[in-house]
This record gives structure tokens, sequence and C-alpha cells, in this order.
């Protein structure tokens, strides 16, 4: 008798279980598991492009800039080098923005910020790869440098930094995101091997000390101790990378009219002004000379490195400075609100978008021309690999006008050591017969994907060439076509134009 009470209690017990769960999910208390009901129904396969619904958070000038410095000691996360199976890699092209710096613009009557730019894998920030990294700059002399970039010198190196000299932190920074592309691309998916020939490696960098050392520490976290005598570093002339297409009329008066729009938005912005004011009366400047200094450099800084922000030179104690003399987190904040609002305002206007459709183009257009030809599998000249592995390291102004005519104007202004990531994959091999068959009627392209990653956030789907591609299609990539056909032809038609040379050339209103 006991043992049949406590079995009609169990089953009372779980038929009340039962309803409540049914309850509580009719209700929506318990989420269901959409992906899992997904999967079901299709065939399966490993994601890649994971759809995150969130709100947006509001802007705060604050946690952005916390964003903007990038700091080196936080754990790196990134989808590069994911994929679905049977999926293979073929190529990687990176464009990278400096790490951090010692400010372009000092604030009149107030002292520099005090920062050690001697490398040393003692303080810190550090990075298990300086150590060695330091060693092996000093046998650079190996290496081929072009132009005048064997001149420059490959690490910083003064004791209290020069205008724009690359920090510590800069080069941790870089050495992070090498390190962990080289997780990603050769441990993962053995994109270079340990013979790399020289054609398969191309590095080129402006013609200044910051971007070169970035570049380096880069490519030291991806290729720890490599071989000087395999590796060639090309200048680029120009922050735009355009080679030998610079001449575009066009681009520069959409980048004049662009300019005026951030001056009027600036001088109508009542806060800011004022702000201005009191910073300038704070240090005894006027505000035309405290605004043409561009005081939010320096602060950008002090700000990073977790220093007090600057006071008047003029005005200290024999102890301390007089706080009513110092600028505060406020003024700072005022400034940046200031920027984030711009941002906005820039992607209304439109103006920015033409500017930077223009910019881009030389970058994007190498950069497909390079994927499609080893996608076909060719080479570039006779007897020589296509650079299955590219770096371009290059300065805020290079990288903000590429997000910009991908589309991804959302993605805000490149911080420290942002990165932007194009992967080449080639999907599964059809059958012999049905592949051969394929190259006879030119369809190779079928099979060839793109992504599109910046600072390891998959937004390939995001971008203007691939945005209304279904991405829970039977094929979960994107066309590497429709990348082709944006760079050659659709991105002009926001200018109103069918190629690079008739956009350029023509009268801008």
């Amino acid at each position: 008798m006991l043992a049949r009470s406590r079995f009609m209690l169990v089953l009372v017990v779980g038929a009340l279980l039962a309803v409540l769960s049914f309850s509580l999910q009719y209700l929506h208390l318990i989420p269901t598991n959409p992906v899992a009901e997904q999967r079901s129904l299709g065939k399966s396969r490993k994601r890649v492009n994971p759809v995150l619904h969130t709100d947006v958070p509001a802007p705060d000038p604050i946690r952005d800039t916390h964003q903007y410095c990038n700091y080196p000691n936080l754990t790196e996360h990134g989808w590069e080098g994911h994929s679905p199976a049977d999926y293979r890699l073929l190529s990687v092209q990176v464009m990278i923005r400096h790490g951090d710096r010692f400010p372009l613009y000092s604030i009149p009557k107030t002292k520099k910020p005090a920062i050690d730019c001697v490398l040393s894998d003692k303080r810190k920030p550090s990075h298990h790869l300086l150590a060695s990294f330091i060693s092996h700059m000093a046998l650079g002399g190996r290496g081929q440098w072009d132009a005048s970039l064997g001149s420059l010198p490959r690490l910083p190196n003064h004791s209290t930094c020069e205008i724009g000299e690359l920090t510590q932190t800069g080069v941790v920074q870089h050495l992070k995101n090498g390190d962990h592309l080289r997780q990603a691309y050769i441990k993962r998916h053995n994109l270079l091997t340990a013979d790399w020939s020289p054609g398969q490696l191309w590095v080129e960098t402006t013609g200044k000390s910051r971007t070169l050392q970035s570049g380096l520490a880069f490519l030291f976290g991806f290729l720890p101790r490599f071989d000087w005598s395999r590796l060639t570093v090309r200048q680029q002339w120009s922050t735009l990378f355009c080679g030998s297409s610079c001449n575009c009329p066009a681009r520069n008066r959409y980048l004049e009219q662009e300019q005026r729009r951030q001056y009027r938005q600036r001088t109508a912005d009542t806060e800011l002004e004022r702000t201005y004011v009191a910073m300038a009366k704070t240090l005894g400047v006027a505000t035309k000379i405290l605004r043409a200094a561009n005081p939010v450099d320096a602060l950008l800084c002090h700000f990073c490195h977790g220093l007090p922000f600057p006071c008047s030179s003029a005005q200290t104690t024999l102890n301390a400075p007089d706080e009513g003399a110092c600028l505060t987190l406020q003024h700072f904040t005022v400034i940046r609100r200031q920027q984030k609002d711009d941002e906005l305002e820039r992607r209304e206007a439109g103006l920015y978008r033409r500017y930077a459709v223009l910019a881009a183009h030389p970058y994007l257009n190498r950069t497909a021309m390079r994927l499609e030809r080893i996608a076909r599998g060719s080479q570039t000249r006779k007897g020589t690999e296509e650079a299955v592995f590219a770096l371009a390291s290059g300065h805020d102004v290079t990288m903000a006008p590429l997000l910009s005519a991908l589309g991804l104007e959302r993605a805000g202004f490149p911080k420290f050591a942002a990165r932007l990531v194009f992967e080449l994959w080639n999907g599964p091999e059809a059958k012999d017969k049905e592949r051969k068959s394929d190259r006879k009627r030119g369809k190779w392209l079928e099979n060839m994907f793109i992504r599109v990653l910046y600072n390891g956030e998959d937004l390939t789907f995001d971008t203007a060439f691939c945005r209304d591609h279904n991405r829970h299609s039977a094929q979960p990539l994107c066309p590497l076509g429709n990348f082709l056909s944006f760079v050659r032809k659709d991105m002009f038609n926001i200018v109103n134009a069918t190629s690079y040379q008739q956009a350029c050339h023509q009268i801008v209103l």
C-alpha cells in the first residue's frame, strides 16, 4: 500500500510540473530555443554568422572612449577563421590602424603627458612576445625596405615620447592582434607554412614610424621570429593607399564640402563653445588658440593612460596644481559628446560617404583583384605566387573611409589598433565532372565566398554588397561575386557614376 501511494504521488507531481512548464512557455517566462528549432528543420551546419538581437545602448561618451583606447589587458575575442565545415581558407587581407600613440598636438600652457616610449618587458602593459620582438627588430637590416622606410626606427626609442610616437601600449596592442590572427589562420587553417615564400606575404605601410612599427609588431605576433631575408616592406605614399590612382578631383571637392559641414556643426554647438571658452579661461589662453590646438587629441592620451587631465603650468603651487586651473572630465565629455553627434549627422548628410567611396576605391580595387587572382588560381607574374596574406598598416583617415565605403558607418570611428579583415573562402568542391564543366562555362566564381570582419566581429551581412543576401539560405556565406561587382561598378551609384575615372572627373556641385 505504501509503495502504491508513493507511485501515485510521483504521478501527481509529474503532471503538475508538466502543466506548469507548459504554462510558463506559453506566457514566455521560459525562453524557447529558436536556434535548435531551426536546426531541426534543415541541414545542420556550423553557425558562423550569429544574429544577435540586442538593443542599441544609449550614447555614452565615456564608455565609447574606453572602447576607443582599446586597453591591451582585455581578453581578445574574434570570429576570424570561423567557417562552415568543408570550406577552405584561400587568402586573408588585413588593414590595421596604428596602435596607441603620443599626441600630435599639445595644449598651450600645459605640460606634456609623462610617458616613456622605450620598450621594456618589465613594464606594463606587456606581452609574452615583447622581449623577443625587441631582440628581433635589431636584425631588421636583413630585410628589404622600400623607399625611405629603411631609415625609420623599427622600435619606439625615446624616454620621453615625441609627437606622434608609438607607445609601448601601441606595440602590445598589435602583438596581441597578430597573435590572435596566428591562432585563427596559422594554427587552425595553416594559411602560411613554416617554409612560406616571399611572394606569399605582402606588407605595406605609410612612411610614419608609428605605422611601420605597428605593422612590424603585428607581423611578429602573426609570424614570430619571421625570416627577415624573406620579407619586403613596401611604402604607400598616401594615407589612402591609392598608389597610382590618387588623382581624383571630385574626391577632394567632396572632402571640402564635408569639412565645411563639420565646421558648421561645431560652431552651432553652444555647449561646445561654452566649454572651449571655460577651458581657455582655465589655462589663460585665447579661445581661438585653444581650439586650434585640437585639445581632444592630448586629452585622449591622458584618459587612455589613466593620467590626470592637464593643468596650467603657470598656475600651480609648490605641492599640487590649483583645482580651478585644471581641465576636467566634464570638459572632455562635452567634446567627446560633440564628436559622437557629428558622426550621426555625418551619416545623415551623406557627403562623407561620397568622399569615402572615391577615397577607398583604389585599395578596395587592389584587394578585389588580388582575391580574384587567388580564386582563379592564377599568378601575378610568371613563377611568382600571389600573396595569400596581405597586411596594410595605416591611420584612422585610412580606415574610416573604408568602413564608410563598405556601408559600415555604424561601426564607429576606428579605435587604436583597429583591424579590418577580408577572408576568401572556397566552398565544398563539386564532383570532378561537375567541377570541370563549371570551369568551362566560367562558373568558377560560384564556389568562392568572402567574409568581412571588423575588430573580430563578422559584419559581412551589414556591408552594402551583401546586405540583401539571405544568411539563412542554403549558402551561409557571401558570394565573392557580390564584392567584385560592388567594387567595379555598384559602389559608384551614390555619386551617379559607373566607374572610378568617371566619378573622379565629373563636376561636383
